[in-house]
């Protein structure tokens, strides 16, 4: 395999101090011993890839970080559009000018070439984040560098931009057509060139039992052990319909059609609240399409809920479930799981452009209905329980974040598995292997 690293700094697990497990109900967490020397290099102005498996806090050192940082000189780009409203940030692909790179990749670097204003953005920038990085093919790293030597007008990795890179190789890969080789960005050229130090996360904040863990790893490493077989195998159940526990479902249309079923289900009056949309008209419709917030939000009194988007306040994070309880005439009221009751006013979701402006905006309760999800919209997230089918999945990586959604195995419900649902790609163990070897 290609080699891919040519500098290593390594956060050890080992005499790892909790001062605080990882909360859902808003309530601030501490970072680990581990955090805070992961926390120290992100700071050290070195380019950085942040890594470690699913519940190791990735999200939360990034959020630490990035209170001290200005996102003008070093903004968080998202590697979907979803994810980008959600952050309240701009997507890898648009802050580099490439799009979709219609035409493949020299066409687009020629045609970038001669954007003025992305040559500037990419000029000032100290540097920039990039989220969820298993997501950005190997040709859209490779494009985006050469446009930063560019707008730079220098010959040192990404023009001499800071990266940090942010993700786990062992979750949800790139897109790739059928037919062709997944084309992970850790084999690509400017991956070599960028010179990561890495700073591997090895501690679960998320799950403490022992057993699960073991299974987790691996099944991230792809052992289908007699251990793994027999877990898998303890946890599997005929669907019980009145189970609360959410569905993750592989596909959105499996998801969107369980969570109306469950919502007909009670009898109580359904109350729509439309999204309200304002922006260049273009905007608005790709905000329409990348937006996790439906145009229209459909409710009753006792329905199950997901918050999706962090509280200023710190009344809620994104992912934290809880049921609707009342609805007065501006806000809804919302009983948590495992805390209190909180009053719900719509906040305003935005589509930013490349430099960084609101060019769409919409307004509605950060809230969606709890029934299903699907399981890539899960990765992130942190379940208490969970029904899910792993008979018929096709993405590396995709078992193992329905899994690894959970705190405790107590909570898992498998209705069918297949163990040619537990892919994992080789190159990506090849990868993992190479960093524990260094």
């Amino acid at each position: 395999m290609t080699e891919v690293i040519t500098r290593l700094a390594y956060v050890s697990m080992e005499n790892t101090n909790l001062k605080q497990n990882s909360t859902q109900d808003g309530t601030s967490e501490s970072l680990s011993d581990e955090q805070l020397q992961a926390l120290d290099l992100l700071k050290s102005g070195e380019n950085v890839f942040l890594t470690g498996g699913a519940g190791s806090g990735k999200s939360y050192v990034i959020r630490e970080l990035t209170k001290d940082l200005n996102p003008k000189e070093m903004p968080v780009l998202a590697s979907t559009g979803a994810a980008a409203v959600l952050l309240g940030g701009r997507t890898f692909h648009s802050f580099f000018g490439i799009g979709i790179m219609e035409g493949g990749a020299e066409a687009t670097m020629l045609r970038v070439s001669e954007d003025q204003r992305v040559l500037k953005r990419l000029s000032i920038v100290e540097g920039c984040i990039i989220d969820e990085i298993s997501m950005i093919s190997g040709e859209a790293l490779n494009v985006a560098e050469f446009l930063a030597q560019k707008a730079r007008g220098s010959t040192l990795p990404w023009g001499g931009m800071r990266i940090i890179a942010v993700g786990d190789f062992g979750q949800l890969p790139p897109v790739t057509l059928s037919n062709q080789k997944r084309d992970w960005c850790f084999l690509s050229a400017s991956w070599q060139k960028t010179q990561f130090q890495i700073c591997r996360l090895r501690h679960n904040q998320r799950v403490q039992d022992s057993e699960f863990l073991d299974v987790l790893a691996e099944i991230r490493d792809g052992k289908m052990s007699q251990k793994v077989i027999r877990f898998l195998n303890a946890h599997t159940k005929p669907h019980d319909e009145n189970h609360p526990g959410t569905r993750l479902f592989p596909r959105r249309d499996l998801s969107e059609k369980y969570n109306q079923k469950k919502l007909d289900e009670i009898q109580n009056e359904e109350k729509i609240f439309d999204s309200i949309y304002f922006g260049d008209e273009k905007f608005v419709q790709s905000l329409k399409k990348s937006s996790p917030v439906p145009e229209q939000l459909k409710l009753k009194i006792g329905c199950r809920v997901i918050f999706l988007k962090n509280d200023a306040q710190k009344r809620w994070v994104n992912g934290t479930r809880g049921t609707l309880v009342e609805i007065e005439k501006e806000n809804l009221v919302v009983k948590k799981d495992h805390g209190r009751e909180v009053t719900v006013e719509k906040m305003m979701f935005s589509l930013l452009d490349a430099e960084g402006n609101a060019r769409a905006s919409l307004i509605q309760y950060p809230l969606t209905l709890a029934y299903a999800t699907t399981i890539h919209k899960s990765q992130g997230a942190t379940l208490d329980e969970l029904w899910c089918d792993l008979s018929s999945l096709w993405e590396p990586g995709q078992a193992y974040v329905a899994l690894s959604r959970l705190r405790d195995p107590r909570g898992l419900n498998i209705v069918r598995w297949n163990p040619r649902s537990f892919i994992v790609d080789k190159l990506v163990q090849d990868f993992y292997m190479k960093l524990d070897s260094e």
